[in-house]
């Protein structure tokens, strides 16, 4: 087929090229029979069917356009979603929960009470059995859960609140009641070895040390540190001079008076344990919210009777007073 349009347009030319030798001239009219010789031309379409064609092969031109393809190098912004940037911020928290450092040896957990407590001030009753109940499991000496105020109980309030930093008074109030309920752990000093007595005079509080454990606390009263000119009581006539201290160290009881009120130079003491020189941990009717002696460690009297009983402070036991 492509012989013959080629055939074609060659005889096309031929013709063409005689009728183009026969124009030499434009006086000839006879020449105007030359549409006879041309009417071959309308085989000038089929010459042209090669250069129309051509251009059909001109869509391969496009294929370039796939180029448009590397658009989607925009996948990789997938990586960079903020999903996968997050992800390392969980592995840096975890070890925050290794670094909580475990409890002293010396602090009992109880955990804190399910059931709230009343306010009781200085009543007696239910509520107050509750509370009393609370503060033997907290480690604050009372003479049990009776539900009556008494002194034991006063005392071991005031201890408590000494303890948790409220302000020093025997009556059970909404914060004394909210502390009660919220605290977890069992009271404790700061020894965390030995069998002892701790005398804490910052705090005005007394601890009973067993094998590093605070068994028990005590509400105390401790010197003033204020000089003093007094009376002797054992010696008419005569006075007593000096400051009231407490003495910081470690010391050790070495002699004790076990029945009842003994006249001491300063006043009465009662079933006194003494640990340096005249300086004894004794009964008394007066513990108030300060530091009120001239040197000893004052507590209830019938903490001092419990303490006797229970061979609490025998004869060699140490005894720590800080402040």
């Amino acid at each position: 087929m492509q012989r013959d349009r080629l055939g074609l347009a060659a005889a096309g030319l031929l013709v063409v090229g005689f009728g183009l030798s026969g124009c030499t001239t434009t006086d000839t009219p006879v020449q105007a029979k030359s549409p006879d010789t041309v009417a071959i031309t309308p085989l000038e379409p089929s010459t042209a069917l090669p250069t129309t064609e051509a251009p059909v092969a001109v869509p391969i031109t496009d294929a370039p356009t796939t180029t448009a393809a590397p658009v989607i190098t925009d996948a990789p912004t997938l990586p960079t979603d903020p999903p996968t940037t997050e992800a390392p911020t969980t592995t840096t928290e975890a070890p925050t929960t290794t670094t909580i450092p475990p409890l002293p040896s010396n602090v009992e957990v109880v955990g804190a009470s399910a059931t709230p407590f009343v306010a009781v001030g200085k009543g007696s009753g239910a509520n107050t059995a509750a509370i009393q109940l609370r503060l033997l499991q907290l480690g604050f000496w009372n003479g049990g859960a009776d539900g009556k105020y008494g002194n034991t109980t006063q005392q071991a309030v005031m201890a408590f609140r000494k303890y948790v930093n409220l302000p020093t008074t025997g009556k059970v109030d909404a914060d004394t009641a909210t502390w009660l309920q919220a605290i977890d752990t069992k009271a404790h000093g700061l020894t965390d070895t030995g069998t002892l007595v701790e005398v804490d005079k910052g705090r005005q509080l007394l601890f009973i040390v067993v094998d590093g454990k605070t068994q028990w606390v005590l509400n105390t009263s401790t010197a003033t540190g204020k000089t003093y000119h007094e009376v002797d009581k054992n010696t008419p006539g005569q006075f007593q001079d000096g400051v009231s201290i407490t003495p910081d160290g470690l010391w050790k009881t070495n002699r004790e008076r076990p029945e009842g009120w003994w006249e001491g130079d300063l006043g009465q003491i009662y079933r006194p344990k003494y640990f340096h020189g005249g300086v004894a941990v004794h009964g008394s009717n007066s513990i108030p919210n300060y530091p009120a002696s001239h040197g000893c460690v004052r507590v209830s009297v019938q903490a001092m009777d419990w303490i006797w009983d229970n061979n609490v402070m025998p004869l060699g036991i140490t005894v720590w007073v800080h402040e």
